[in-house]
């Protein structure tokens, strides 16, 4: 994987992460005060439109990683940290499909369902991508340590 591919993916992670946790603590967790409020949250829609804007190229730099990163480590054998991996990638799948249903469904009761599993796949992204990550980084520190020996 090329650096521009890591460091892009991490940036979007976190702004689509920040952005759609942000929006959830405000539009269900925050009370307005005023009872004709349309948001609970000056910044609640802002924070939606940074999610949705955000979203297009995180998934495009995901396929770009897909293609030069976990095809080949699904290819390799004896790959250490591979069941974060596939943790990530399966919880990225279910984060991915119900974050295009959300916008296309009618019905309030799916609507409530895919809330659900959008939150709960994106939470379980962003813990499994986030212990990959220092797994990852603990076996490169690991490999590049090398002994010192004196001499004499």
């Amino acid at each position: 994987m090329r650096p521009w591919e890591r460091w892009t993916f991490h940036v979007l992670s976190l702004a689509v992460t920040t952005s759609g946790f942000a929006y959830l603590w405000m539009k269900y967790f925050v009370q307005s005060e005023d009872p004709f409020a349309l948001v609970n949250h000056p910044w609640q829609s802002s924070m939606l439109q940074v999610h949705v804007l955000a979203s297009p190229p995180f998934i495009l730099v995901f396929g770009i990683i897909l293609n030069s990163h976990i095809m080949r480590k699904l290819r390799a054998t004896g790959v250490p940290h591979r069941k974060s991996g596939w943790v990530s990638l399966a919880t990225f799948a279910a984060m991915l499909s119900s974050g295009y249903l959300l916008q296309v469904v009618g019905s309030e009761t799916w609507l409530s369902r895919l809330v659900a599993a959008h939150v709960a796949s994106a939470g379980l992204f962003t813990v499994s991508y986030a212990g990959h990550l220092i797994l990852s980084a603990t076996a490169v520190r690991q490999r590049s340590a090398v002994p010192v020996r004196e001499v004499g």
